[in-house]
Formats: structure tokens, sequence, C-alpha cells
């Protein structure tokens, strides 16, 4: 098979696609013949050698992968063989054109739901609704949103809306507040404009920091008493500095959101389902052929992305 390969941190031309055994399924696993893998953020800084995560090298890349099931390991059905699935590698291996995904993170996709679309939402969808969950937003409370047009923050606007909150998406650049103001933002505010903040017309009850650093520091001084920030990302390469005795006097709550394995389940069907029901669209922006794994890598780290960056094998599997 061929698998995309990091031996050394680095830029983008440190990912190579090379020839590489196949993985052999293990017990309660199954092996997946891949036709879509999804690239996040930390996956580029992780390759950059930055981030909360740093992989031993060399590996094989990737988290998250749709196609279908080609064989089981002990413990595992065979009634799942053919089937099209989404799954967790486990943090690597993802990057393939076959991997191997653990049952318990293996997800049959709805009849109705396309594929490339079910990866998209596996891992942002449930990142999403995690997130929609903890700030328990109530109708009229203003949402402001950080990099409103990536891959959580596409979602996040529709949810927020269907929430019932009045939803002001952070994006740079008109293409990308073009996009949120398309997915239902009631404002998008370009933040590349240091003055951003006057485009405001009062203060916030909740803020989704998925980007820390200034900008995350710069949302989180628009609330208002007794607002939340959720703090999820780091795209930065900074969380945002918020101390808690600040926090406490301001009357402002920080949520950084977890989950254990029984709530991350329910929250990736949950996101299937709705994309399956036509109710959470996801935003697939970009595609690009496992061999060009360094270009998408590069194309996101540029900032000219929008929504879901996926690569694609070239295997039929719909």
């Amino acid at each position: 098979m061929r698998a995309v390969w990091l031996r050394d941190f680095g830029a983008p031309t440190e990912l190579h696609a090379e020839d590489t055994p196949e993985p052999v399924p293990q017990p309660n696993t199954a092996l997946v013949d891949v036709a879509y893998a999804n690239i996040t953020f930390v996956e580029t800084q992780a390759r950059a050698g930055t981030g909360p995560f740093h992989p031993t090298l060399p590996t094989i890349p990737g988290n998250g992968v749709g196609g279908v099931v080609r064989a089981v390991g002990d413990g595992v059905d065979p009634a799942l063989i053919g089937t099209r699935v989404v799954g967790s590698t486990g943090g690597s291996g993802g990057y393939a054109e076959v991997a191997l995904v653990p049952i318990d993170v293996l997800y049959p996709v709805p009849d109705t739901l396309a594929l490339d679309a079910a990866v998209a939402v596996l891992a942002d969808g449930r990142t999403a609704s995690l997130l929609i969950e903890a700030a328990t937003i109530r109708p009229g409370d203003r949402v402001l949103i950080e990099a409103a047009a990536g891959g959580v923050g596409t979602l996040l606007i529709q949810l927020a809306k269907t929430a019932g909150a009045t939803v002001i998406a952070l994006a740079g650049g008109p293409r990308k507040t073009d996009l949120a103001t398309a997915l239902g933002a009631d404002q998008a505010i370009d933040y590349r404009d240091p003055a951003w903040p006057r485009q405001l017309d009062e203060p916030v009850d909740v803020v989704f920091d998925g980007v820390g650093g200034a900008t995350g520091r710069t949302a989180y001084e628009q609330l208002r008493p007794g607002g939340r920030i959720l703090t999820y990302g780091l795209a930065s390469g900074q969380w945002t500095a918020v101390p808690e005795d600040e926090a406490r006097e301001r009357g402002v709550t920080v949520v950084r959101p977890t989950a254990g394995p029984a709530d991350l389940r329910r929250l990736t069907e949950s996101a299937l389902r709705a994309a399956a029901d036509g109710t959470l669209r996801p935003v697939i922006g970009q595609r690009f052929p496992l061999e060009r794994a360094d270009a998408a890598h590069a194309a996101i780290e540029a900032r000219s992305t929008v929504g879901k960056t996926l690569l694609l094998t070239g295997k039929t599997v719909e």
C-alpha cells in the first residue's frame, strides 16, 4: 500500500508517500480500505514538532479515516466486512490506503450520508457538539466563534444557531467571512483588522476559543460579566492567557471541555445522524491526493483553507 511517512520533524516537505507493508488485523480491530483521511490543524503542529502532541518518529500521521471494512480481527463480528465506516486510528496510521481501526471507535456510516461528509464530521462534529453542550447556550445568547471558517467553526455556527444564539463569526479575509455568513452567522468580522472589537454592538455571552494567543485574549475581553469562554485549541501556537483570579474578578467562567469514551461515542453518533438528516452540513473546502499530503499541510498552515481538508486515496467505495 501507499502511506505517508514522517521521519523528521519540520516543514510539510518532510511528509513522503512510500510503499509500505499493509497492517494485519489485530484482536478487536477492523482493517479498513481507506478512501478518505481527515487532516486536523493539530496534525500540522505535530509534524512541525510544535503543539501539544509529539509523536515518536518515524510515524504515519493521521487519526481519522473513512472507507470499507476489508477484514476483522478476533473478537469482531465478521458481518462488518463490506460495511462503510469511519473511525479513529489512535493517533497514527491514517494517511494510508489501508488502516487499522479499534472496534470501540469504529462507526458505521448512515446510508443517506456520503462517506466524505462522514469523515468531515468524525472529529470536528464531536468536538463542536461537545463544545455546544458544555456552553449551555440559552436562546438570545451572543456567541463569538473564532476560526469560524474552519472545520470546527463552520459546524459551531450551525449548532449555535440551532440553539437560538446570535452568532458573531471571526475569520480571516472576505472569502472566510462570506462563508460564515452563508452558514447563518448574524455578523462576520475579519479579525485581521486589529480594531475588530469596535464592530461589536455589545459584549458577548460565550466565546468559543480555538485560536488562543492574542486573538483568544482579545475575544475573552469582549465577554460580559457572567460570560463563558470555552478554550479548545491553540491554532496561534499558544493557549489564551486567562489567569483564574482575573476571570473570577470579572465573573467569567473558563471552560475546558473534556469527555470520556462513552460521551465521545454518543457525540460522534449524534453528529453523524445530524449530518445524515441534513441538520448539520460539513464544509469540505479542499481535497488533496494522498501523495500530496505535504501540499495539504502547507495550505492549512498558510491559513488558505476553509472547512475540512481531506486526503483522497483514489479508492472508490460508495
